[in-house]
């Protein structure tokens, strides 16, 4: 099974590419994506990590590690609510 993971306070300039690296020391990210600006195409400083199921409560753990200064929020992410 995978989860994911919401990432907060990510730096303006780390791609997803560094993000799914960042967190790979914990556990097994399957994937990475950084939410962008729809217009501008730049970084809203949030994002989501799919990991292993297994690997999560490690993910998690890492709630207030710093990347590049800034510390970082992360917690499962809760589904989008129906509108």
């Amino acid at each position: 099974m995978v989860k994911t993971i919401y990432v907060g306070n990510i730096p303006w300039s780390t791609t997803a590419e560094e993000l799914k690296e960042f967190f790979s020391e914990k556990g097994q990210v399957i994937s990475a994506r950084i939410i962008t600006e729809k217009s501008t195409g730049r970084s809203r400083g949030y994002g989501f990590v799919e990991v292993a199921e297994e690997d999560a409560e490690k993910i998690i753990n890492m709630n207030g590690a710093e990347l590049d200064g800034r510390k970082l929020v992360v917690n499962e992410a809760k589904p989008r609510p129906e509108q």
